[in-house]
């Protein structure tokens, strides 16, 4: 690989922060990562604030740093849940960053723009954006298999016109530029049943087959909010953010949820949203 000096933007460290309960966001944002970091002749550096123990620690970036931060799109917005995350333990300090959010195929609303206000916010100087459509967390029949071959193929064409960017634009002359999106970024997305009337799943747990439960434990240290008690997988004391984490990775399929009303929002998700959607990429 021929050795590339980054006089433009000044690039010097490349790397991935990223939220993925699930794995499809930590899918997506390596796949951007490499590409950017292969592109500029430098090595990729991957990071999570997936876990509780993560998020209790500080991130400080700098002028030399290019950070890709991503994150799962929850009702059309960042999780509130890892908001004070973004808000307190990120300190950009001038490094240049690129929001990339993920989202079910519904709709990504302000999410794209809201991360991006609060990366900035923290220091950074926001160089762009994406929004990808990943397989939905709970309803399956949205965004089956995504992304895919294709969406990782423009993921990848995106990541080099990025890099391009920062080898071709003078580090003075970039400045934030907001994503597209409303000026306000307002509430979040009012969940609806099938009925097409609003409902509320806010305290809805995960269920536990325990016939089929071998207390692994991998539900406990899955759970991005640590809400479940250790070897004892049916009990969930803690705050449960419906992120699927449990039941997708659960080895014998003992996990589940049943509240009605969260069925019923599945349900309407699978009736209106199957029409595949398209990704969204921004360059400021």
């Amino acid at each position: 690989m021929v050795e590339k000096k980054n006089k433009k933007a000044n690039v010097t460290a490349v790397y991935a922060l990223y939220y993925s309960a699930t794995g499809n966001t930590a899918k997506v944002v390596k796949a951007v990562t490499e590409k950017i970091a292969q592109e500029l002749g430098l090595p990729a550096k991957y990071m999570t604030y997936t876990s509780p123990a993560s998020r209790e620690k500080d991130y400080e970036f700098g002028e030399g740093d290019l950070v890709i931060v991503g994150t799962p799109v929850y009702a059309g917005r960042v999780p509130n849940k890892m908001l004070p995350f973004l808000q307190t333990r990120l300190h950009g300090k001038g490094a240049l960053a690129l929001p990339v959010v993920t989202f079910g195929n519904r709709a990504y609303d302000n999410s794209l723009r809201e991360l991006g206000r609060e990366l900035i916010g923290r220091g950074f100087c926001v160089v762009g954006g994406a929004a990808v459509v990943a397989q939905h967390a709970f309803a399956n029949k949205l965004g089956i298999n995504r992304p895919t071959e294709d969406d990782l193929c423009g993921l990848r064409a995106f990541a080099k016109q990025v890099a391009d960017k920062l080898e071709t634009e003078e580090r003075e002359l970039l400045q934030s530029k907001e994503v597209p999106g409303e000026e306000e970024v307002g509430a979040y997305y009012t969940p609806l049943g099938i009925d097409g009337k609003p409902t509320v799943f806010l305290k809805a747990k995960p269920k536990t087959h325990m016939d089929k439960c071998t207390v692994c434990n991998v539900c406990v240290k899955c759970c991005p909010m640590g809400a479940i008690t250790l070897n004892k997988p049916d009990e969930v004391p803690g705050v449960c953010i419906k992120c699927q984490a449990c039941v997708k990775k659960c080895p014998t399929g003992a996990k589940y949820f049943d509240d009605p009303a969260f069925l019923s929002h599945l349900a309407m998700l699978e009736e209106h949203y199957i029409q595949a959607k398209e990704n969204a990429f921004f360059l400021s």
